[in-house]
């Protein structure tokens, strides 16, 4: 175990790579990314948050965190109804790993579920971790075994996932997650695009672990897929401060009430804005309010798209938005709040 995650919460299969791989400036890594080196073989600079930008995340963790907890109870209601009282999470590392930690303790504490819950990688155009999901079969029968993420952006971990367990047929690819504003997720706590605050930080509010890394040269043919630990900021974490703020309205949440998707799916959307910005490559379009954080927080951003400049649920991205200098732009999103516009540099 690495991290600062309980034992007793998760178990990591990622290999610890602390200190092997030298993080990336945003810039330099955008144009490596945009030439074709994959991410995977990367890592970022950590964004150090402004005091201005935490206030903003720790608002939104309190603006949120009751419909955050019914989105949990939710989806482990759905868990339970289809695997019974004995359950094998499977988070996708890094951002499912807190949304896992809070579905296993929602299971045991009011469905008295007995829950194991692993985190593995899996990597947009290269796949899952299979060493991770032998590791896990050896221990679990594959009917008990449920993956897990945050948030569906426009569906491309779902169809990673899909993709990948056609080498495990045995495995239901069905992703849990919290909000699923794509459509793809089989079991979903609602289909709106709210924040989940966890989305608003990097490793401060994930064990202090980095996103999942892959390069032959460190991880040989038997690891786990990587990832390095920050132990340097752990003054800074704030996992478990997410986690309990979340799970202390585990007892008192509002009741759920799901909209219809305007889009059938949210990759629809995106070919909308791919068309309406002239971009060829949807792979620069981050749709959902967690991933236009995300492209705030690691990427190059060209612009944000936001619903409103006046919606108090986004004030996270508006102040981001000001840090970075990236420009706000009203457009008529259905499925989304909010979308990010990666900035294209391959050519320059």
């Amino acid at each position: 175990m690495f991290g600062t995650y309980k034992p007793q919460d998760v178990t990591i299969l990622l290999k610890d790579i602390s200190g092997l791989v030298k993080p990336i400036g945003t810039r330099e890594r955008e144009k490596l990314i945009q030439s074709g080196r994959h991410y995977s073989e990367m890592l970022p600079l950590e964004y150090e948050p402004s005091v201005k930008y935490l206030r903003a995340y720790f608002d939104a963790l309190n603006r949120y965190a009751k419909i955050t907890a019914a989105a949990v109870a939710s989806v482990a209601e759905k868990i339970f109804a289809d695997k019974g009282n004995k359950i094998a999470l499977v988070s996708l590392a890094r951002a499912g790993t807190p949304i896992g930690i809070l579905i296993k303790h929602y299971l045991e504490q009011k469905l008295a579920c007995e829950v194991v819950h692993y985190t593995i990688s899996i990597i947009r155009g290269v796949g899952i971790d299979k060493n991770a999901v032998n590791f896990i079969l050896k221990r679990h029968k594959p009917e008990e075994i449920q993956f897990v993420d945050g948030w569906t952006g426009k569906g491309a971990i779902q169809r990673e996932l899909t993709s990948a367990m056609k080498n495990f047929p045995q495995i239901n690819s069905g992703l849990a997650v919290l909000s699923d504003p794509a459509g793809v997720a089989e079991k979903c706590g609602t289909h709106e695009d709210f924040l989940i605050a966890s989305s608003c930080l990097n490793s401060t509010v994930s064990g202090l672990l980095s996103r999942t890394f892959l390069r032959k040269d460190i991880i040989g043919a038997e690891d786990f897929h990587g990832a390095a630990f920050y132990k340097e900021l752990e003054e800074k974490d704030l996992t478990y401060q997410f986690i309990d703020s979340i799970e202390k309205n585990f007892d008192d949440f509002p009741e759920i009430i799901d909209s219809k998707l305007e889009f059938n799916s949210g990759l629809d959307e995106v070919k909308k804005i791919a068309a309406d910005f002239k971009i060829d490559d949807v792979n620069l379009i981050k749709p959902s309010i967690g991933e236009a954080t995300r492209v705030l927080l690691r990427r190059l951003p060209w612009k944000i798209l936001v619903q409103s400049l006046n919606d108090k649920n986004l004030e996270h991205l508006y102040q981001l938005a000001e840090e970075k200098g990236v420009k706000l732009e009203i457009y008529p999103l259905k499925n989304y709040k909010a979308c990010g516009l990666i900035q294209k540099i391959a050519d320059n």
